[in-house]
């Protein structure tokens, strides 16, 4: 199942990736469809863009990180993935070769075991889910808004510029202010857009706040202590109730060393404190 599996990544991830391969397919045929509305083939233009940057940068992911890069290269359709990444519209059609390694996901791996997975890893499901609603925001508020506030009397969005414009720097609560919608519909448009910016970028900042602010626990200090005295397997060793053997009494000793060190800090802070106490007792007398 490993080697099967092998250019597979997360399971949240290649979602993620799926979800985006169906929408920049969906966009490939709306820019065929539509071709005669200017300000539309300008939003879907920027968006394959973007599309365009994010499977690139799957490739080079991809690529890096499998255990063969000649199996997924030729075996694996990453030829595809580095073809469909690029800026060529003729490519783009085989962005369907990702779709097919969603199924393999789906097939090898079953609904019910990747939706606990995607329940387990909830950190990383969560900021996958906010990626994909950034983008989904992005592209169709930028044509909601377009289509509401083109045509209204007094209209500062007019251009597919001026939406793309409005709903970046609404999503990301700046709020220059220099575009914004004049009609009912627009503002209703334009609240709701706020409300998800200000979810996402709350969110996305308590996610890096967890990941990158999250105190070190008692467990690594122990583990790295344990490596310092050179045993091999300290995350293993026992704490509360130690097997009988050299593991035990080597796990025990660390735990009384991390105590040790503990208490003795806290007699020397409260040893100064005492002296501080003392010193201040005699100047008032």
């Amino acid at each position: 199942m490993a080697k099967q599996r092998s250019e597979l990544k997360n399971t949240g991830y290649e979602i993620f990736i799926g979800i985006l391969s169906i929408l920049s397919i969906v966009n490939l045929v709306l820019v065929y469809a539509v071709f005669h509305d200017e300000s539309l083939q300008t939003v879907l233009g920027v968006m394959n863009g973007l599309f365009s940057l994010i499977f690139l940068g799957d490739f080079t992911y991809r690529i890096v990180t499998a255990p063969s890069r000649g199996a997924y290269f030729f075996k694996h359709f990453g030829w595809a993935d580095l073809l469909a990444s690029l800026p060529f519209p003729q490519f783009k059609i085989l962005r369907v070769f990702r779709l097919i390694r969603v199924y393999r996901l789906l097939k090898q791996v079953g609904i019910k075991t990747i939706w606990r997975t995607l329940v387990k890893d909830r950190a990383g499901s969560a900021l996958m889910v906010l990626l994909l609603l950034g983008i989904l925001v992005l592209e169709f508020g930028s044509l909601t808004m377009l289509y509401i506030e083109k045509d209204a009397p007094g209209a500062n969005i007019t251009t597919a510029s001026d939406a793309i414009w409005y709903i970046i720097v609404t999503i990301s609560t700046v709020g220059y202010g220099d575009t914004y919608p004049v009609t009912n519909l627009g503002r209703l448009g334009g609240a709701v857009i706020i409300v998800i910016g200000v979810g996402i970028f709350g969110t996305f900042t308590g996610y890096l706040a967890t990941v990158f602010l999250t105190p070190k626990s008692l467990d690594s200090e122990v583990d790295a202590r344990a490596v310092a005295t050179g045993s091999e397997t300290p995350s293993e060793q026992p704490v509360v109730s130690p097997a009988p053997g050299v593991a035990g009494v080597a796990g025990v000793a660390v735990v009384t060393e991390v105590a040790g060190d503990t208490m003795a800090e806290l007699r020397a802070l409260l040893a100064r404190s005492e002296a501080d106490l003392a010193a201040m007792k005699a100047l008032l007398h």
